[in-house]
């Protein structure tokens, strides 16, 4: 599906029935290859909005995947990025899909789970680029409080927002259809597949944020275009460690 190299209509049904560690570990060889893939005109437009915000030392990619916005993150740093992620399939293809280069920083790569990662103070620039729909909205509140201890003082956590679909518009009910099977799915099926695009909501999302202790902006990734109403089509939030 969706290109020649993608995965087939049969690898994603079963995928689909996996768990989300081998459901991504069968999908890394042809992820790349699909539009889950966070897209490069997005990655470009985080990495134009953030290199006024530098210089970095230390870079953290969060759920870091097969790599592209490590390879963000290791043109923004000085010294390492670290990618993590707690698929083996998806840390193998970021690993050989990013050659060490020795004029860059040095580049790492580890296998852990978001919601214990294993930094203190190591950072002082952490992203993540299209991973919070695999996380409950319960889990957030402790995720972000492991990206802050992650963190050195002063530091930021950053990741890019779209703006919602317009209710009732096509993009609206092709992501409520998506959840709202996801939910019959889980309920039916084990292990569960955690993976739905409506419970990210920014205002409850900068509360989170707060309530870990970040100090909270957002502004417009005017890279990427506004709406017909004026409004930006994707927000960059910034999220500053006391």
């Amino acid at each position: 599906m969706f290109t020649p190299q993608g995965p087939t209509l049969r690898e994603l049904a079963v995928q689909a029935l996996s768990s989300v560690e081998r459901g991504y570990d069968l999908l890394a060889p042809k992820f790349d290859a699909t539009p889950f893939r966070t897209p490069r005109r997005v990655l470009e437009a985080v990495e134009s909005a953030l290199g006024p915000l530098g210089p970095f030392e230390d870079g953290l990619d969060v759920c870091c995947g097969t790599g592209a916005g490590t390879d963000v993150l290791r043109r923004l740093c000085e010294r390492r990025v670290v990618g993590v992620d707690f698929s083996a399939g998806m840390l193998g293809v970021a690993r050989s899909s990013l050659p060490a280069d020795p004029a860059g920083p040095a580049v790492h790569w580890v296998r852990a789970d978001a919601r214990r990662l294993p930094f203190d103070r190591a950072f002082d620039l952490a992203a993540s680029f299209g991973a919070f729909g695999h996380f409950l909205p319960r889990e957030r509140p402790a995720l972000f409080a492991q990206v802050y201890a992650a963190l050195r003082p002063g530091g930021r956590f950053v990741f890019p927002v779209a703006a919602p679909p317009r209710v009732g518009s096509r993009p609206y009910w092709a992501l409520w259809g998506f959840d709202a099977a996801m939910r019959v799915r889980n309920a039916l099926w084990r292990p569960r597949f955690v993976m739905y695009y409506r419970t990210f909501r920014l205002p409850e999302v900068r509360e989170e944020l707060a309530g870990a202790g970040f100090t909270v902006e957002t502004a417009p990734l005017e890279d990427l275009g506004r709406l017909p109403d004026g409004s930006p089509r994707c927000r960059l939030v910034v999220a500053r460690r006391g």
